[in-house]
């Protein structure tokens, strides 16, 4: 009896780019691997496909080469939502936000965790709803986390630090993540993680 091969589903996107655009060879690499299938949109700018799991790295491949980044879906850091940068790259952060992407997207966690950017206080890019959200503020970052945008408990994230430089920033999500890794519950979305595990004691272990 031949054994079925699995499919798994891959999120995919653009990357962090002005405008969240795909080119011609972009869809029509996308198109190649759709077959009968129908390509599934996310709130979280991510396009999802079903693929053989035998061929995940050589589509991967194919897929960077083409400038589309590839994310595994399920518990994961998502990859980072973020605003169009209508005004330029320094000013709005890109570089930040790209390196926050490079650093977090598809890190194992214990759920879904949703991380956001926006380059300026309008917040396009809806930082303060999300898991993990990032506003630049002038020549500074403001971090946020525990932001819930779903139904009737829907809240906005608190604010851990503003004014934060690059490298510090990257090390205080660093450390967020490493705790909820750590002493998070398997399934336990990091939103009921903060309620359970308390704003005030994370904070205080990534701050001191």
């Amino acid at each position: 009896m031949t054994e079925i091969e699995r499919n798994v589903k891959l999120a995919v996107n653009g990357g962090i780019a002005f405008g969240s655009k795909l080119n011609a060879k972009q869809l029509v690499l996308l198109a190649e691997y759709l077959g009968n299938e129908e390509l599934e949109l996310t709130t979280f700018q991510q396009l999802y496909i079903q693929v053989a799991e035998s061929e995940v790295d050589v589509i991967t491949k194919k897929f960077n080469e083409a400038g589309l980044s590839v994310y595994p879906v399920g518990n994961y850091v998502k990859s980072l939502r973020h605003c169009n940068f209508c005004k330029g790259e320094e000013q709005e952060g890109m570089p930040v936000a790209k390196e926050i992407n490079r650093r977090i997207a598809g890190k194992p966690v214990p759920f879904t965790l949703r991380p956001a950017y926006a380059g300026c206080p309008i917040g396009c890019g809806e930082p303060l709803v999300n898991d993990i959200g990032v506003l630049k503020v002038k020549n500074g970052y403001d971090l946020y986390i525990g932001g819930y945008a779903k139904g009737a408990d829907a809240r906005v994230g608190t604010l851990v630090k503003a004014q934060l430089q690059p490298d510090e920033l990257y090390t205080l999500i660093d450390k967020i993540l490493a705790v909820y890794t750590e002493h998070g519950k398997k399934r336990e979305s990091f939103s009921k993680f903060l309620n359970r595990y308390g704003f005030d004691l994370l904070t205080a272990q990534i701050l001191n």
